[in-house]
């Protein structure tokens, strides 16, 4: 018996010497042979459910966590990771919520639930109900999070970006300030700074973040790109003039019968949602687009006036999503196609699935 468990310890410890070095395969092997040595191995089906989520194999990594918390109850990485992938890759979020609650209940086949699990936990349910668009909530348990597990730079960065959903610019961008001040390589931080920056500047508001060498949202975005270049392209800029016309072609580009029906739309440009739509509607500060109006399949039920209706694009986050310009005006045309989609009645569904989302 204690031969065996040498010899998974042994097994875990040659997987992770490979995975270190790159070696996927060779540690998958690894893990397989301890479980082979200890079919109940919590460590193994954690190391594998961990190689396969990386490998985008997110249902066996799903099935990999599932079997590791069954083998061992208290064994804390495998409930965490199940949580975040349930989150990050399922949508499951009531899901994860529920297990988060779970593991912050402390029942004894549970891992105890101390200061650090605890920080862990409230961040990963902060996550959860960002996604559900509980922003308020969120921003609280994030915070719970951070006075839990102490100053890191991953609990600012995420309570920056909530900040920033919230339209509360000058406060997420004080908060993101001190993640970067913590880790000064944190791309997603540094990134979002440069999203507050730019709309501080936009409102003509102060410029820049001197206090951690960022002149302003142009240097954050360079510094981001040049972190992590595949998640973070530089904006793509178009001049006024090419922006207008590539509107005006995503226009003239819709079928006939449906350019008649929206002949009384407006489509204007504007560079970014107000900060008033984005706290007093909930709207996001990064909408690609909005309609403003009543749907068509409504108007005969009210008495507003058919030239309030309008289509917004915001230009400058349409550029920021976008890596060169055939991409942008391919977005271009998909938002317009979206939003003349609302104002002809059409919900996030039909829209999704005529591929209009």
């Amino acid at each position: 018996m204690r031969k065996d468990k040498d010899r998974y310890w042994d097994c875990l410890d040659q997987a992770m010497e490979a995975s270190h070095g790159g070696r996927m395969e060779e540690a998958l092997a690894w893990l397989d042979e301890a479980l082979r040595v200890h079919p109940d191995g919590a460590e193994a089906h954690n190391g594998r459910g961990e190689i396969l989520w990386d490998d985008g194999r997110v249902d066996e990594g799903l099935i990999e966590f599932d079997r590791a918390v069954l083998a061992d109850g208290k064994f804390t990485a495998a409930h965490l990771n199940r949580i975040e992938l349930l989150i990050e890759e399922f949508g499951e979020f009531v899901t994860a919520v529920r297990l988060a609650d779970e593991l912050l209940a402390g029942t004894p086949a549970l891992p105890r639930p101390d200061r650090v699990l605890q920080a862990e936990v409230y961040y990963l349910k902060s996550k959860a109900l960002f996604y559900q668009d509980d922003l308020e909530g969120s921003l609280f348990l994030v915070r719970r999070a951070a006075k839990a597990g102490g100053e890191l730079g991953l609990y600012y960065a995420f309570e920056g970006q909530v900040l920033f959903e919230l339209g509360n610019y000058q406060e997420s961008r004080r908060v993101l300030e001190r993640g970067v001040a913590v880790d000064s390589d944190a791309a997603h931080t540094i990134y979002h700074l440069g999203l507050v920056l730019e709309r501080l500047e936009a409102e003509g508001e102060e410029e820049g973040a001197p206090g951690v060498g960022i002149e302003n949202s142009e240097a954050a975005f360079a510094r981001a790109n040049s972190l992590e270049p595949q998640q973070f392209p530089l904006p793509v800029i178009m001049d006024d003039a090419a922006f207008t016309r590539a509107v005006d072609s995503s226009v003239a580009n819709l079928p006939r019968s449906i350019r008649d029906h929206i002949e009384g739309v407006s489509v204007l440009i504007e560079d970014f949602p107000t900060v008033e739509l984005v706290r007093d509607e909930r709207l996001s500060p990064q909408t690609l687009g909005l309609f403003m109006g009543v749907a068509r399949t409504e108007a005969l039920l009210t008495d507003q006036p058919l030239d309030l209706d309008r289509i917004l694009l915001y230009k400058r986050n349409l550029e920021k999503i976008c890596r060169d310009e055939e991409e942008l005006i391919d977005q271009i045309q998909i938002t317009v196609r979206h939003e003349v989609g609302h104002y002809l009645g059409l919900d996030e569904d039909d829209l999704e699935r005529l591929g209009l989302a």
